[in-house]
C-alpha cells in the first residue's frame, strides 16, 4: 500500500456524518455506526462531563473487510487529546485489507467526535487561553489545540482515570453485542484483538490485564508508540496537554491518588477488588503492585507486541522496556528508528516530496509487522 497516496484519498473521502462510504477501486468499505454510552451519574462520572450530549450519543467507523463473512475483529484505539479521524484512516484500512479483519475505530470518551466541535475551534477557545494565561502566568505547551483538555485535567484529574472507565464500559458492551450477535454490520465473533496507539495502548493494557467479560482470554495487542506505565510518560506537548495540565496529573496520580482509596464505596471497592481496577494502579508507576502487574504480564505471555520509537520523546522506549520487557521475554518490545524527521505524534508525517517514499517504505514495515501478530 502506498501510504501517502492513501492517505490522502482516505481524508478527501471520509467524514462522520455519512453512514456508508465506498473507497475507490477497493472492496473495503467504512461504515459509520451510532452507539450510546450508557455510563449514569455517579462516583464513576463527573456531574458537568454527563450534560455533554456529544459524548453519550455517537458514530464510530467500521472498515469491513473483502470477505464480509470474516469472523474476525481488530479494535484500533488513538491517542490522547485526537480531534479527528484523519490519521487513523491509513491505519484501519491497512490492516483492514491485510488480516481481513473488521476494523473498529473506538473513540475514546470526550475524544474526536465524542466532544463538542467548540474544543477544537481555535476562536471558540481564545477567551479560555487567556484566562488560563492569567490564572497560572506563561505555561509551556500550551495551544489552542490542547487548552480544552488542559483545563478539564487541570480542574479535575481524575477524569484521566473516570474517561478510560467509561471507554472500557462501552468498549464492553460493544464487543459483547458482537460476541451475541447484535452488531449491525459485524457478523458474530468472539475473536477480538488490539492494535493500539500511545494512550489508547495504556488502555488496551489495563483492559487485557483486567479481561472483563472474559472477551480478551485470547486476545493479541500489538502496541506502538507507547506501552509504558503512566509514570515513564512525558504527556506535555503542544498537541497533547500544557505542561501545567500534566504536572498537576503526574503529581495526582503518582502522590495524592492511593490516599484518596479509603473508605467503603463502590469507586474504592473497585479500584482495590477488581482485577481490572487493580490494573488501572499496577500501570500508573512500576513501583505499585508490581507482582500483581508482572505476574498478569507473564500470563499474557505472547499475547501483547510492542514497537517503540527511538526518539519519541512522549512515552520513550525505556519506559516500555522497562514495563514489559523482562529478563524472562514475557512480551516483544522491539526499538526502532526512522530515517527522517518524526515525532510521537506524527509518526508518519505527510510530505510533498520525494520524502514520502521513504515514510511510506517505513509505515509498510510497521503495520506487515502488525499484520504478522494480528492476523
Amino acid at each position: 500500500m502506498e501510504y501517502t497516496k492513501t492517505y490522502n484519498e482516505l481524508k478527501s473521502i471520509f467524514t462522520i456524518e455519512n453512514k456508508r462510504i465506498s473507497i475507490p477501486d477497493s472492496e473495503i468499505k467504512i461504515n459509520n455506526t451510532g452507539f450510546r454510552s450508557d455510563i449514569p451519574l455517579n462516583e464513576f462520572s463527573n456531574k458537568y462531563d454527563t450534560q455533554i450530549a456529544e459524548n453519550k450519543s455517537f458514530s464510530y467507523p467500521v472498515f469491513s473487510p473483502r470477505n464480509k463473512e470474516s469472523d474476525k475483529v481488530i479494535l484500533l484505539l488513538h491517542g490522547l487529546n485526537e480531534r479527528s479521524w484523519v490519521k487513523y484512516l491509513p491505519w484501519a484500512y491497512y490492516l483492514a485489507q491485510s488480516t481481513d479483519s473488521y476494523v473498529i475505530l473506538f473513540p475514546i470518551s470526550f475524544h474526536i467526535n465524542r466532544s463538542p466541535s467548540s474544543w477544537k475551534d481555535p476562536r471558540a477557545m481564545v477567551h479560555f487561553m487567556k484566562d488560563r494565561n492569567s490564572s497560572f502566568g506563561e505555561i509551556s505547551m500550551s495551544s489552542f489545540a490542547n487548552i480544552a483538555i488542559s483545563n478539564r485535567l487541570t480542574e479535575d484529574p481524575m477524569r484521566f482515570f473516570k474517561s478510560g472507565y467509561q471507554t472500557t464500559s462501552d468498549i464492553v458492551k460493544l464487543l459483547s453485542g458482537i460476541r451475541n450477535g447484535e452488531h449491525e454490520i459485524i457478523p458474530k465473533t468472539n475473536k477480538f484483538n488490539i492494535f493500539a496507539y500511545s494512550i489508547g495502548a495504556f488502555l488496551a493494557e489495563i483492559i487485557l490485564m483486567g479481561n472483563p467479560g472474559n472477551l480478551f482470554s485470547e486476545s493479541k495487542l500489538f502496541i506502538f508508540c507507547g506501552g509504558s506505565v503512566f509514570s515513564n510518560m512525558q504527556g506535555s506537548s503542544k498537541l497533547i496537554m500544557d505542561s501545567y495540565a500534566f504536572n498537576k496529573v503526574y503529581n495526582f496520580y503518582l502522590n495524592d491518588f492511593e490516599e484518596t482509596l479509603t473508605g467503603k464505596s463502590p469507586l474504592v471497592d473497585f479500584l482495590q477488588s477488581s482485577q481490572i481496577g487493580m490494573a488501572f494502579r499496577a500501570m500508573i508507576d512500576l513501583g505499585r503492585l508490581k507482582i500483581f502487574r508482572e505476574n498478569v504480564l507473564k500470563n499474557l505471555r505472547g499475547q501483547i507486541h510492542s514497537i517503540s520509537l527511538l526518539k519519541d520523546s512522549v512515552i520513550p522506549s525505556k519506559g516500555v522496556i522497562s514495563t514489559l520487557g523482562h529478563s524472562d521475554r514475557t512480551n516483544i518490545v522491539d526499538i526502532w528508528d526512522f530515517p527522517y524527521t518524526y515525532t510521537h505524534e506524527n509518526p508518519f508525517p505527510i510530505f510533498d516530496s520525494s520524502h514520502s517514499k521513504n515514510v511510506d517504505y517505513w509505515f509498510e514495515r510497521v503495520f506487515s509487522e502488525a499484520t504478522l501478530f494480528l492476523a
